[in-house]
């Protein structure tokens, strides 16, 4: 078919990935509807990025890994990240597959569910069917009908009505064989005044990989409930991260975001708040750090259709050698949202003269009875606290050091595992160098 020669995924992969997954047939024909819609819609439209002169077409081939039953069997890479602690509620995929997933018995005992979202499909059709591909739909783009065509792995959480997951569910990814899928998908449904912290580490350390990373998060967050979805981003040079987080927010719900973008390779990133719900509630804050020749699309947004409603977005990066970066902060105030408030920063940090960043803030109103703002600014380390430091008698290195560090801190503060907070803070002062 023709779709299969324009496609980086042809029918007979899905097909041939279906049988060998013994997927359900209701999944395996969403595969292939997206994939044919992919043959007819267009690349995103990005703010001052060309995304056709990227590479988007080596998504790879499906492999089965072997499953796991202990964590002493995990890849070494992965246990160093975990820092050698076991943590009671665990999911990891290593390339396509998820080998390992571990829940406490006290919270499948509450109607819990964390495990792999194939499997999930399987299992919980009722759960999984109505909002796989609700909240990010598969025909908006070509990247999107790509990932529903093709996402492998990925991960299903559920959280009945009045439950407190009180211990974070980690997820990690690691990619580490060329040429295999890496593009997980995450499904999160919060039902009414329930909370859960997710947390999810995605790594590559391929050898020679030249891959694209699509992956999609949707989270469902009904009335009262309260989601906190954290995530670092760690994919090596000659990876292209195509990351989609959206959640659909009901009456009084909350969702909180902490993203850390601190891959090697180019990167379009976009984390989204539909706040559907009178009274729903977005909180995100994003921190990136390119280097070389790093390409950076970062896009916050949030969407208000609820009376009441309210959201705050942060975003810092700091840009090296002669990477660039385009920020963008979107609060979109729907007609009828009155009372919305809607705030947001962007801040961009070069550290040399041919790096490059765009801080671009919008507010896009459609009612009068709102509360907006916005600050934006883009520039060199501030030379009077550089002065002020270099007085007390620290180098003008550690001094840079020093002040770009207390730029970044207040989001990776807000890591809620301790580990992944360590983790984020190497991967800060590494990349910085």
């Amino acid at each position: 078919m023709t779709t299969d020669i324009m496609l980086p995924i042809g029918r007979e992969q899905i097909q041939a990935s279906a049988s060998a997954k013994q997927e359900p047939e209701w999944l395996t024909q969403l595969r292939l509807d997206a994939l044919e819609k992919a043959g007819q819609l267009e690349l995103p439209q990005l703010e001052k990025t060309k995304l056709d002169r990227w590479n988007i077409d080596q998504y790879g081939q499906y492999k089965l890994e072997k499953a796991v039953q202990h964590y002493d069997e995990l890849p070494a890479s992965l246990k160093e990240v975990l820092q050698g602690k076991e943590y009671e509620n665990l999911l990891v995929q290593q390339n396509a597959s998820v080998i390992f997933e571990q829940l406490t018995e006290d919270l499948k005992s509450q109607g819990v569910i964390f495990m792999s979202l194939e499997e999930a499909a399987k299992v919980h059709e009722n759960l999984v069917k109505p909002h796989l591909m609700s909240v990010v739909q598969r025909d908006e783009n070509k990247v999107a009908a790509l990932h529903a065509a093709g996402f492998s792995g990925g991960v299903f959480v559920y959280v009945p009505k009045n439950v407190e997951v009180q211990i974070p569910l980690q997820a990690m990814f690691l990619h580490d064989q060329k040429d295999t899928q890496f593009s997980p998908h995450i499904l999160i449904v919060a039902e009414q005044h329930s909370r859960v912290t997710y947390v999810d580490y995605v790594h590559s350390e391929a050898e020679g990989a030249n891959t694209v990373h699509n992956s999609v998060a949707e989270v469902v967050v009904k009335p009262g409930a309260h989601v906190t979805f954290a995530s670092i981003h760690q994919l090596q040079e000659g990876t292209t991260d195509l990351s989609y987080r959206r959640a659909h927010v009901e009456n009084d719900g909350k969702i909180e975001w902490i993203i850390g973008e601190m891959n090697n390779g180019n990167v379009v990133s976009d984390t989204t708040s539909i706040l559907k719900g009178n009274g729903s509630n977005s909180d995100a804050k994003v921190i990136c750090i390119g280097t070389k020749a790093q390409k950076l699309n970062i896009t916050t947004r949030a969407v208000h259709f609820g009376k009441s409603s309210n959201s705050d977005m942060i975003t810092r990066a700091t840009m090296k050698d002669e990477a660039t970066a385009i920020i963008n902060g979107i609060t979109k105030i729907e007609k009828g949202a009155t009372h919305a408030n809607g705030e947001q920063t962007e801040r961009v940090l070069m550290l040399s003269p041919k790096a490059r960043g765009d801080a671009n803030p919008m507010l896009l109103i459609d009612e009068d009875e709102v509360t907006a703002g916005h600050a934006a600014s883009a520039g060199q380390v501030n030379k009077e606290q550089l002065h002020y430091l270099m007085s007390r008698g620290i180098s003008r290195e550690q001094a840079t050091k020093l002040i770009i560090t207390g730029f970044l801190e207040p989001i990776v503060a807000e890591m809620p595992i301790p580990a992944l907070k360590e983790q984020l803070a190497q991967l800060v002062e590494r990349k910085l160098g």
